[in-house]
């Protein structure tokens, strides 16, 4: 018998929270574009875009910030700073509403946006734009690393469930060993961001600090991506290869 297998780990209270927060994990990578892996299948620039939400939501997401760090940097206006942004939000909005296309998306920008300008104004300063999305890394750096120390990584269980092997996984030393470092990997991501934002907020270098949320935003995202599903997809090759061997 390999090595590489070990018996499943007893059933424990955790197990029904943890099958239905992967299951939910694994409907979202779903609608992203992912399906289960098979030996045949590539990772296209389709697949890429709709995980990241298609071009438009690209657009929806770089766009209100890139306006922003922007006209503050010509104007030093806040409040048109912060109206301009605002004002796309609720564009996209109708947008998608007109060509009746799902506007959830388009709606959790525009409330991200709204509490950041509604938070800037009330405290007079341009850099508090970025304190949600400072809270945001840390809400997502804190879940990946307690996950993964606890045993019980997000990414293991949301590729358990899109495989269709739900929670089977821990029950495999390797698989839950990779499924562990990419649920660290990306706690790292989000904690990168923070090392690096962090001090330019403190500092007050609005312009570099809106340049590198935009530079450590979907051109680290997007790079992670593949590499987390190139990864998953040769650790899930391998038991088909075998049997076949």
């Amino acid at each position: 018998m390999s090595t590489d297998r070990e018996p499943a780990p007893p059933p424990d209270d955790t197990a029904p929270a943890s099958g239905a927060l992967g299951d939910s994990l694994a409907q979202a990578a779903r609608r992203a574009g992912f399906g289960a892996v098979t030996d045949s299948e590539p990772i296209t620039g389709h697949v890429l875009l709709g995980a990241m939400g298609g071009i438009r939501g690209i657009v929806e997401a770089v766009l209100p910030g890139l306006v922003f760090v922007v006209l503050y940097t010509l104007t030093f206006d806040l409040v048109l700073s912060l109206a301009a942004p605002v004002a796309l939000g609720v564009l996209f909005v109708i947008a998608r509403l007109v060509q009746r296309q799902p506007i959830t998306p388009a709606l959790g920008g525009l409330a991200g946006i709204a509490i950041s300008a509604v938070l800037s104004l009330l405290t007079g300063r341009a850099e508090d734009f970025y304190v949600t999305g400072f809270l945001t890394n840390a809400g997502y750096a804190l879940a990946f690393l307690v996950s993964a120390i606890i045993g019980w990584p997000l990414i293991g269980l949301a590729v358990g469930f899109l495989m269709g092997e739900g929670v089977a996984w821990r029950g495999d030393r390797v698989k839950r060993r990779v499924l562990t470092i990419l649920t660290y990997c990306w706690a790292g991501l989000f904690l990168l961001r923070l090392a690096v934002e962090l001090p330019l907020y403190f500092s007050g270098h609005i312009a570099w600090l809106g340049a590198m949320k935009l530079l450590m935003g979907i051109p680290l995202y997007a790079p992670l991506l593949v590499v987390s599903w190139l990864v998953v997809r040769s650790l899930y090759r391998e038991p088909a290869a075998s049997e076949v061997d």
